[in-house]
């Protein structure tokens, strides 16, 4: 199936220049990986390539900023790798995790709880704290109810 796709795609004239962006970019990436020092192979990829730049997108700004301190020497190497690189530009666009951010979990208060919260509130004298419990007060009765 992959072959028949790829041969496909390498001989539609609108799919083949695509193809053949796509394999430069994989050509880019992977000498990217090779010349990168240390760590920042992993903390960064090749987004795209256009005219002789090559667009580098890095996890944060301190990784950012060590590339841009080598774009020369980068774009030397890159363009050792057969692609030519003019310039080189680093943006910072950190990987999205799935499992990175979720969304929080509503936990009941029991009704003794809800009854010690109630009692609390009513011996307090008037203040934000009092304020505070009975606004938790009426939240977590909103959501016994089952209403938002």
């Amino acid at each position: 199936m992959t072959n028949a796709l790829e041969h496909y795609l390498d001989n539609d004239a609108a799919a083949g220049r695509v193809m053949a962006h796509a394999r430069l970019l994989l050509k880019l990436a992977r000498r990217f990986e090779a010349v990168a020092p240390g760590g920042l192979g992993s903390l960064a990829r090749v987004a795209n390539y256009k005219s002789g730049k090559v667009v580098i997108h890095a996890d944060n700004g301190a990784v950012a900023a060590k590339l841009r301190q080598m774009s020369l020497r980068l774009c030397d190497e890159l363009s050792r790798g057969g692609a030519q690189c003019s310039e080189v530009e680093v943006k910072v666009q950190p990987r999205l995790i799935p499992s990175g951010s979720t969304a929080s979990t509503i936990k009941p208060i029991s009704p003794d709880a809800c009854g010690v919260l109630r009692s609390t509130a009513e011996k307090l004298p008037k203040g934000p704290l009092q304020e505070a419990l009975e606004n938790l007060l009426q939240r977590a009765a909103v959501r016994a109810s089952g209403r938002p």
